[in-house]
């Protein structure tokens, strides 16, 4: 993994610019996911700090409540609509990008799987990680 990913929206208008290792790297089959991304599944990588993070550019944003009430904050592109970042108030120094919105793609390699009890049938994605049916436990 390089030290610094970048990348944006299909247009160019959202851009991002991040340094340092992701604590995690995970497609996610919840049903937000799924139906925000038009697919069975939603890639993100997510990164411990935002202050290693440039987000440039005039992102829209909208949000939704997951399983435990938790805020995620999705920043999409008003131009051409893609997804691009994720922000979450109630942890302010998290961001997480979607994979697919990297300039450098191969840098992501998915560590697990969460919400499979999600999983539309015909979307068997990353064979062999580990499952979770919903989030993993906390570590600690």
């Amino acid at each position: 993994m390089p030290g610094t990913c970048t990348g944006g929206c299909a247009c160019g208008n959202v851009r991002f610019e991040i340094g340092g290792e992701p604590l995690a790297m995970v497609d996610c089959q919840c049903r937000d996911c799924q139906r925000r991304s038009g697919t069975g599944h939603g890639s993100y990588l997510t990164f411990a700090t935002r202050r290693t993070a440039t987000l440039a550019g005039d992102a829209r944003f909208w949000e939704v409540a997951g399983d435990a009430g938790t805020i995620k904050r999705h920043a999409f592109c008003p131009v051409c609509g893609a997804p691009v970042y994720l922000l979450f108030p109630g942890a302010p120094e998290l961001v997480a990008v979607h994979a697919a919105a990297l300039d450098d793609t191969t840098v992501y390699r998915p560590q697990f799987v969460t919400y499979a009890r999600s999983a539309p049938a015909w979307d068997a994605v990353a064979p062999g990680l580990v499952r979770f049916d919903g989030m993993p436990p906390s570590a600690g």
